[in-house]
């Protein structure tokens, strides 16, 4: 997990994978944004870590696609801007 940016009002943690279009344009769109974020990529992570990271993600998004974007109470599935800004106040 990495933080990048000012404070946010809202905490901002995002659940990626390392590879994946969407969510590497959800980084740069935070970055673009001067959010602060933590983010981390599943498929980085070891067999044991990587598992108990799923079992949690799927609780959020049973059908544990990425990116998996959490700010504040409200869980965004895939790269929505709209919806982001919004969560955001943007």
């Amino acid at each position: 997990m990495q933080p990048l940016g000012f404070e946010s009002q809202r905490p901002v943690k995002m659940y990626t994978l390392s590879t994946c279009s969407h969510c590497n344009a959800t980084k740069k769109f935070m970055d673009k944004c001067a959010v602060k974020y933590e983010f981390t990529d599943v498929d980085l992570l070891t067999s044991e870590k990587r598992q108990a990271v799923l079992d949690e993600i799927r609780k959020l998004n049973p059908n544990c696609t990425f990116p998996t974007i959490i700010i504040g109470n409200k869980v965004i599935i895939g790269f929505k801007e709209k919806e982001i800004r919004e969560a955001l106040g943007l």
